[in-house]
C-alpha cells in the first residue's frame, strides 16, 4: 500500500485530507426534473463529511449543469478534469451525456466511475476500459419484458413507441431478440419520437388504429404518462409495459391518473420512498431522514434522488476499499471486483457484482404491476439475460 504522499503526488484530485471528484447532471433543460439525482450525490457526500470523511480524508464533489446537453456535459466535464483536477468523474447521469464524454474520459484515463445508464455501448471494458456503468442494461431488461409478455399473452399484437436515441433502440432490440422468430409477426406497429416532441398523443391513437392489443413504451415518465392518459381517453385497455426508467409511481403513474394506470407493468431494483408499501421498511426509513436533513425541498416520489443516494454509497464504498492507495488503477480495480455489496436503497434479494471482463453490475430486476396505490410485485426478482 503507498504512502499518502505519494498518492498525492501520483494522483490528481487527492491531497493528504481531500478527495476531489466531479461530475455533472440535468440542473436545468428539459431533463431537470431528474435535477434531485445530482442533488443525492452531493448531499450523501456532505453526510459523509460530518461523519468524518473516507479514511480520514473529506471528499469534495463538485457538480455542474450540463442540461442534458452532450456539448455542454463535454465542455463541463473538460473543466472538471483539466482546470479542477478531480481525481474521477462519480456517477455522471444520462445516455446521450455519458456517450459525449465516453472517448475524452478513457483517453485521458479517468474513470467515469457506475455511469447512470443502461445503454450497452458503455460496458466495453476491451476497448473503454476507464468507463464504469452500473445500471442493468436496457437490452436485458427488453428481453425481460419480452418474456413476460410471451407468458401472459401468447399471441399478442404489440405496437411499441421508443425514444429515438441510443436508450430507446437498445430496449427495442432487448424485446426483439428475447421475442425471437416471433418478433416480426408479434410486432404490428413501432414508432420512435424526439425527446424534443411536446406530446406522442398521435401515436397512440396510431396504435390502437393497429389492431394492437399489447402497448409497450420505452421512453421517459413524461411520455409513459401521455401514452397512459391517452390511451384511457380513447378507451383502449392494452397490456400495458412501460420502460422501468418510466416506472415511477410519483413522476409516472399518479401524474396520469391512478385509475387510468392500474394494471400498468414496469419494472424495478430499486426502493421507491414515495411508494406506500415500502414505508416502513428500516432502509427508507433512513433514507426519508437522511432526505429531511439534506434535502428538505425533495419530492420523494421523484426516484432519480435515490440513483443519485446509491450512486454515491457505491463511490463511498469503492473509495473505502482504496485505503490510501488513490491511485486511479487501483480504484479501477476496486470498481471492477465486486461482490456482496448491497446498496442501501435497493430492493430484496438484489445486490451487485461484475468482473474486470465484464462491468455489468445488476443482474436482477423484479416486474411489478402498478395496483391503483404501489408497485405490487410480480414472482420474485427475474434473472436478466445478459447475453448480446
Amino acid at each position: 500500500m503507498i504512502s499518502r504522499a505519494t498518492a498525492r503526488a501520483s494522483s490528481p484530485g487527492i491531497s493528504a485530507d481531500e478527495i476531489k471528484l466531479g461530475t455533472t447532471a440535468f440542473y436545468s433543460g428539459h431533463a431537470s426534473t431528474a435535477a434531485p439525482y445530482g442533488l443525492a450525490q452531493v448531499a450523501y457526500f456532505r453526510m459523509i463529511n460530518e461523519r468524518g470523511g473516507i479514511n480520514g480524508r473529506k471528499v469534495n464533489l463538485i457538480s455542474l449543469d450540463n442540461a442534458f446537453s452532450p456539448p455542454k456535459a463535454l465542455e463541463q466535464t473538460r473543466k472538471l478534469v483539466e482546470s479542477d483536477e478531480v481525481f474521477i468523474i462519480a456517477g455522471s447521469i444520462g445516455t446521450p451525456t455519458n456517450a459525449a464524454i465516453q472517448r475524452y474520459l478513457n483517453d485521458k484515463g479517468v474513470p467515469n466511475l457506475f455511469l447512470t445508464s443502461g445503454a450497452e455501448r458503455f460496458n466495453n471494458p476491451s476497448e473503454f476500459p476507464w468507463i464504469v456503468p452500473f445500471y442493468p442494461t436496457f437490452v436485458s431488461q427488453g428481453r425481460l419484458f419480452a418474456k413476460f409478455i410471451l407468458h401472459e399473452r401468447a399471441s399478442a399484437k404489440i405496437a411499441v413507441q421508443y425514444e429515438n436515441d441510443d436508450l430507446g433502440r437498445d430496449y427495442l432490440k432487448g424485446l426483439k431478440l428475447g421475442l425471437g422468430g416471433m418478433a416480426s409477426q408479434m410486432i404490428v406497429r413501432e414508432l420512435s419520437h424526439e425527446l424534443s416532441d411536446p406530446t406522442v398523443d398521435s401515436q397512440i391513437l396510431d396504435f390502437k388504429a393497429s389492431g394492437a392489443d399489447t402497448l409497450v413504451q420505452f421512453t421517459q415518465s413524461k411520455f409513459a404518462g401521455q401514452g397512459i392518459r391517452a390511451a384511457s381517453g380513447l378507451n383502449w385497455r392494452p397490456l400495458h409495459i412501460v420502460a422501468s426508467i418510466a416506472g415511477s409511481v410519483g413522476a409516472t403513474f399518479i401524474p396520469a391518473g391512478a385509475g387510468a394506470s392500474k394494471g400498468v407493468i414496469t419494472a424495478y431494483w430499486e426502493r421507491n420512498p414515495g411508494d406506500p408499501s415500502q414505508a416502513d421498511h428500516p432502509a427508507v426509513k433512513e433514507f426519508t431522514a437522511f432526505a429531511s436533513r439534506y434535502m428538505p425541498r425533495l419530492d420523494l416520489n421523484n426516484a432519480s434522488a435515490v440513483q443519485g443516494y446509491n450512486n454515491a454509497y457505491m463511490i463511498e464504498r469503492v473509495l473505502d476499499r482504496c485505503g490510501d492507495d488513490l491511485t486511479r488503477e487501483n480504484l479501477l480495480h476496486q470498481a471492477t471486483t465486486l461482490r456482496g455489496i448491497v446498496p442501501p436503497m435497493f430492493a430484496d434479494s438484489i445486490g451487485v457484482h461484475n468482473s474486470p471482463t465484464d462491468y455489468r453490475a445488476v443482474h436482477h430486476l423484479q416486474l411489478c404491476r402498478f395496483d391503483g396505490v404501489s408497485l405490487a410485485p410480480i414472482g420474485a426478482p427475474a434473472l436478466l439475460d445478459d447475453t448480446a
